[in-house]
C-alpha cells in the first residue's frame, strides 16, 4: 500500500519493514529495529530490501493519474486530488485524504522509499557476503527503486530535494530543491550503471525470487525517463536494447467456456468464423493479460505485486472494487469518458464517425424503440472492448448473462455513463477490496510505442516504426499500419500518440503525455455525460505543467519555497 509522508520521515534511524508483495516480499515482517543489532548478517540485508520493495512506486492508485486526464473521471474527492488538477483548482494545500492516502495520484510527495533505500545503502557494507556480486546486486535493486521514486518526483514536480543519505531532524528541516536537470541527470546516471549490475532474470528460491528488478526493467525505465524528456535518441537506443532481450507480447490462443458466451456479433460485422475467431482471441489477449492467473507473462517488465490475503489487507489491490460497477460490488471510483471512448478506431482502422453530445443524448433517450444510439459502439478496435463498459456490453465472465447497464445517479455508479473493464480480473471470487492481480508498471508494448515515438520524432516513418506498431496491432487482430496513409513524421507522430493512447489507457501515462505533448489546452475540455450533462467542469493552465509543492512540507521545511510558478 502507498501511504503519504513528509519530507521528515527521512531523518528515521531506524526501520520498520512490512511486506505488500507476493514470494519474495512476502516475508517475515520487522517492527522497529535497533541500528546496531539489525546489521549482522546477510539475511538482515534481505529482510531490509524487502521493506524498500514494500514502497515500490505504482500500484492501484496508478489509475487516478488517468482520472485527471481527459481519459477518465474520477468521482470522489475523498479518494484523490484528480478532480482538482483536471478543473485547475489544485493548490498547494490540495492534498489526498489521509484515509485514502494508498490510493494517492502518484504517490504524490513521498520519500519514505528514498528513506528506506538510503539508510540500507548506507548500512549495506557493515555486512559481510559470502558472494560480494549478491552484494552488489542488492545495491543496485535499491538504487533502481530510489531513482524510480526521483523519476516520478520530478515528473510531477519538478525541482525536488535530492537526498542521497539518511537525514537528522535538524537536517530534514533545513532541505531545499535541486534543479529537476540535475536530478534527471542522476536518475538517469543511477539507472545506466545498475543495469549493467542487474540480471536479466532471476531464476527463484531465496534472494533469486521472480518479481525483482532486473536489468530489462532499468533499461526500460531508462528509455521512458528519455522519452518523457525528449531525448529521442536516447530513448530510440534504449528501448532497441530491451526489444532485443527477449520479451513478447502475450498472447492468448484461446477462450474459456464463459468468454464464449459472449456475443459480439450484435457488435461487430464479421466476414467469416476465421475472423471472429481472430477478433474475439484479439480481446482475450488484451484484457488477459491484466488477470492473476497471467502474471509474470512473457510482456511484463516490471510489475507490482499482490497476494490473496484478507479483504482490506495490505497484500491485496482495490482494483475490483474501484472500477466495478455497483452491480459487480464496485465502486466506480475511475470511470471512462466519451472522449477516451471516441479515441479507438474502427475495426478496419478508419477514424470513427464524430457523433455531437447532443445527437449522443438524443439517441441514448430513443435506445428502446430506436437502436441508433448503439451503433456508435459497433465494429470497433477490439481494445476498446476489452477496456470499455458500455450500454449493451456483455461480460459472462463476471457473472453469467451480465450486461451492462449504466444506471444514472445510482450508488456507486459512474457518472459518464461507462465503467472500465481493462485492470478488472472477473475470476476473483471476493470481491470487497481483495485483488491478487499484480499491477504491470512497465510492460513490452511500452516499449514498442517509445521506440516508434522516438524514431520517428528523430528521422520519420521507416520500416523498424512501422514493424514495432503492427506488433502491437496484430495482438488485438487490428490491421497493420497504412504505408501510405501514414508516410510522414506528422501523420505518423499522430497515429503513435492515438496508439499510445488507447494501448496503455489507465496505465498511468496519459497525465505525463499531455504534458510533453503540450496538448492540454486541447484536451482538457469539460466532460459530459451519455444525456449531454456536464460532468465535470474541467481547465487547462500552464501551470499545471507541474503540481505545487504540497504546503504541509513548506511548513516543515521552509527552504522548499519558492513553490512551482503559479501557486
Amino acid at each position: 500500500m502507498k501511504r503519504n509522508t513528509y519530507i521528515l520521515t527521512l531523518l528515521t534511524a531506524t526501520l520498520s519493514l512490512t511486506s505488500c508483495e507476493k514470494e519474495f516480499l512476502d516475508k517475515e515482517p520487522l517492527s522497529t529495529i535497533s541500528n546496531a543489532s539489525f546489521w549482522s548478517t546477510e539475511k538482515d540485508v534481505y529482510l531490509a530490501l524487502n521493506g524498500c520493495y514494500a514502497y515500490l512506486d505504482g500500484g492501484d492508485g496508478v489509475i487516478y493519474g488517468d482520472g485527471a486526464t481527459d481519459n477518465a473521471h474520477a468521482q470522489y474527492p475523498w479518494e484523490s486530488i484528480s478532480g482538482l488538477i483536471a478543473s485547475g483548482d489544485v493548490s498547494p494545500s490540495s492534498e489526498s485524504p489521509k484515509d485514502y492516502a494508498f490510493v494517492a495520484f502518484n504517490q504524490g510527495w513521498d520519500f519514505i522509499s528514498v528513506g528506506r533505500c538510503n539508510y540500507l545503502l548506507e548500512n549495506i557494507d557493515k555486512v559481510s557476503f559470502k558472494d560480494n556480486a549478491l552484494k552488489e546486486r542488492y545495491k543496485a535493486e535499491a538504487r533502481f527503486l530510489r531513482a524510480f521514486r526521483y523519476f516520478n518526483m520530478i515528473s510531477t514536480y519538478g525541482d525536488v530535494p535530492l537526498i542521497l543519505k539518511t537525514l537528522t531532524t535538524d537536517e530534514a528541516k533545513q532541505v531545499t530543491r535541486e534543479k529537476e536537470a540535475t536530478v534527471l541527470a542522476f536518475v538517469l546516471k543511477e539507472l545506466e550503471e545498475t543495469s549493467s549490475l542487474l540480471p536479466a532474470s532471476y531464476s527463484g528460491g531465496f534472494a533469486n525470487e521472480k518479481g525483482r528488478i532486473t536489468k530489462g526493467a532499468a533499461l526500460a525505465l531508462k528509455a521512458r525517463v528519455h522519452l518523457y524528456y525528449g531525448q529521442w535518441d536516447k530513448a530510440a537506443e534504449a528501448a532497441q536494447q530491451v526489444m532485443g532481450m527477449g520479451y513478447q507480447l502475450f498472447k492468448v490462443n484461446s477462450e474459456s467456456d464463459a468468454d464464449k458466451l459472449d456475443n459480439y456479433d450484435n457488435w461487430v460485422d464479421f466476414t467469416n468464423d476465421a475472423d471472429r475467431q481472430k477478433f474475439r482471441l484479439g480481446i482475450r489477449s488484451y484484457e488477459q493479460l491484466f488477470y492473476a492467473v497471467n502474471e509474470g507473462n512473457s510482456e511484463v517488465i516490471l510489475d507490482r505485486q499482490y497476494m490473496a490475503g484478507e479483504a482490506w489487507g495490505s497484500t491485496v489491490n482495490g482494483l475490483y472494487t474501484l472500477l466495478g460497477t455497483d452491480a459487480q460490488s464496485g465502486w466506480s471510483s475511475v470511470a471512462p469518458t466519451q472522449e477516451l471512448v471516441n479515441a479507438y478506431l474502427m475495426k478496419d482502422g478508419r477514424v470513427p464517425t464524430a457523433i455531437s453530445p447532443a445527437t449522443r443524448a438524443t439517441r441514448y433517450k430513443a435506445r428502446q424503440t430506436d437502436p441508433a444510439f448503439y451503433n456508435e459502439y459497433k465494429n470497433r478496435d477490439p481494445r476498446f472492448y476489452a477496456t470499455i463498459q458500455f450500454e449493451g456490453n456483455p461480460w459472462a465472465a463476471i457473472q453469467s448473462g451480465y450486461v451492462f447497464e449504466w444506471v444514472k445517479g445510482g450508488n456507486n455508479c459512474s457518472q459518464t455513463g461507462y465503467n472500465f473493464r481493462k485492470l478488472v480480473d472477473p475470476t476473483e471470487t471476493v470481491r470487497d477490496w481483495s485483488g491478487n492481480n499484480n499491477v504491470i508498471l512497465i510492460r513490452y508494448a511500452e516499449i514498442l510505442l517509445t521506440y516508434a515515438e522516438a524514431k520517428n520524432e528523430l528521422s520519420g516513418p521507416d520500416a523498424i516504426i512501422y514493424d514495432a506498431l503492427d506488433k502491437i496491432r496484430e495482438r488485438v487482430d487490428m490491421p497493420l499500419i497504412d504505408r501510405t496513409t501514414y508516410n510522414t513524421k506528422e501523420s505518423l507522430r499522430s497515429l503513435i500518440r492515438n496508439e499510445r493512447r488507447v494501448e496503455l489507457a489507465l496505465e498511468g501515462h496519459r497525465y505525463f503525455d499531455i504534458r510533453r505533448w503540450g496538448i492540454g489546452e486541447n484536451v482538457m475540455k469539460t466532460i459530459v455525460n451519455l444525456e449531454n450533462e456536464t460532468v465535470e467542469p474541467r481547465a487547462w493552465y500552464d501551470k499545471l505543467m507541474k503540481l505545487p509543492v504540497p504546503q504541509s512540507q513548506i511548513d516543515l521545511a521552509p527552504g522548499l519555497k519558492p513553490n512551482n510558478t503559479g501557486y
